[in-house]
């Protein structure tokens, strides 16, 4: 007979193990080249020392002349705090006591819980690893009351079913007066969500509102848009320690694909950095426009398989990947040996005192249970990666502007 008792076992005894390896491997290919370690983590925080430049002891000199004066590798430490993620799933008392005699439904209804948690989970990994840290999704150009949506610049990163919070456009501000939003449906092809709640004006929504995850806001891990786009990294001014700085191509400048493009920066990075990219992350239109131009110069497509099982193109053997999390018309260029994922732990249930994991929600014949996992994603070289910005949607360029082209 199936109990609670039985239920938390094989949360805990069966389906930890694929979670984990499902958020760790196969939720994202960027995530999964990413390595893992428990390593200088003190209490909260991650202290990290990072090299700057290289030993300054060398020199060519005399036969018997003196020895080059020692000028150790320069560090600085890095700190980040470890932050808090959670995944929850709930089952209600009568779905537990409609299967308690049969094992078979048991093990579907769990199994369908999990694949679930694991496509909310994965879908919010992925994410945050292209985000800035600050749990934005996207920002509101207008509102209709009326027809009942919000017109955002991008819905990339929202979904049916998300619980978010809209800032106030006078201030700025995620007031806790105001709802929550309920995302019913994304209307992807006109880049607008509808919810449950459409009393925007009441609630001080309007042009310049931002949309953030529920309780996120400034609480995500910091992902790639952040390495490039926050001002302070890891605790350091990026204008006092300008080699955290990564290699970003002019604002303002179209840049039409090619492999003389692409190339280019993969060089500047070698040559600045040392820094030898393995991963180049773009757009779905970014990855077809480059398949357009292979087969324009009638180049072959070689194809590779990565961990998780993901198969992709390649440039020059480096794994070319569509991602929906990339900012419309960016292609970043990425070297993912200077990331590690610091962590406190795997991913864990919670328990309480008793060892429990399995509880009831107050005042509701539900019973809930939360993964949760302590960590930071932390990049050891942040110039030695690279974002191209404003690329062209066409292959041919300009008669005047020989930008990215082979000619």
């Amino acid at each position: 007979m199936v109990t609670l008792q039985s239920a938390e076992n094989a949360l805990k005894n069966v389906y930890l193990g694929v979670i984990t390896n499902q958020l760790n491997v196969a939720a994202n290919p960027l995530l999964s080249m990413i390595k893992h370690s428990t390593n200088n983590i003190y209490g909260k925080e991650i202290r990290k020392a990072a090299p700057v430049g290289i030993n300054g002891g060398i020199c060519a000199g005399d036969e018997d002349g003196k020895l080059p004066e020692a000028y150790s590798t320069q560090y600085v430490q890095f700190i980040a705090e470890l932050k808090n993620l959670y995944g929850k799933l709930e089952i209600s008392d009568k779905a537990l006591r409609a299967t308690s005699n049969n094992i078979t439904s048991f093990v579907n209804l769990l199994n369908d819980e999990m694949e679930r948690l694991i496509e909310a989970s994965n879908f919010n990994l992925g994410r945050m690893l292209y985000g800035k840290g600050n749990g934005e999704l996207a920002y509101v150009e207008t509102y209709n009351e009326t027809d009942g949506y919000v017109q955002l610049n991008t819905v990339n990163n929202v979904v049916e079913g998300m619980a978010v919070k809209i800032s106030s456009v006078s201030t700025g501000n995620v007031l806790d007066s105001t709802p929550y939003y309920i995302i019913t449906y994304v209307d992807r092809k006109n880049e607008r969500i509808y919810t449950d709640v459409q009393n925007y004006q009441a609630n001080s929504v309007g042009a310049g509102s931002k949309v953030y995850v529920q309780k996120s806001k400034n609480k995500e891990i910091t992902g790639i848009d952040g390495i490039f786009s926050n001002s302070t990294l890891y605790g350091l001014s990026k204008a006092e320690h300008k080699w955290l700085n990564p290699y970003s191509t002019p604002n303002g400048t179209t840049e039409y694909l090619s492999d003389n493009l692409i190339q280019t920066v993969i060089d500047e990075l070698e040559e600045v950095a040392n820094s030898k990219i393995n991963l180049i992350s773009t757009t779905k239109s970014v990855k077809r426009l480059y398949q357009e131009y292979l087969a324009a110069y009638r180049r072959n497509i070689d194809i590779t398989e990565l961990a998780g099982g993901y198969k992709t193109m390649t440039y020059n053997g480096i794994p070319v990947i569509g991602e929906k999390f990339v900012p419309e018309n960016t292609m970043y260029l990425l070297n993912t040996n200077d990331f590690t994922m610091y962590e406190m732990c795997d991913w864990k249930w919670l328990e309480d005192e008793s060892g429990r994991i399995l509880k009831q929600n107050p005042g509701y014949p539900t019973y809930s249970a939360t993964l949760v996992k302590y960590a930071e994603l932390l990049c050891e070289r942040p110039n030695g990666q690279a974002r191209i910005s404003n690329i062209a949607k066409t292959l041919t360029p300009p008669e005047d502007s020989t930008s990215g082209s082979d000619s």
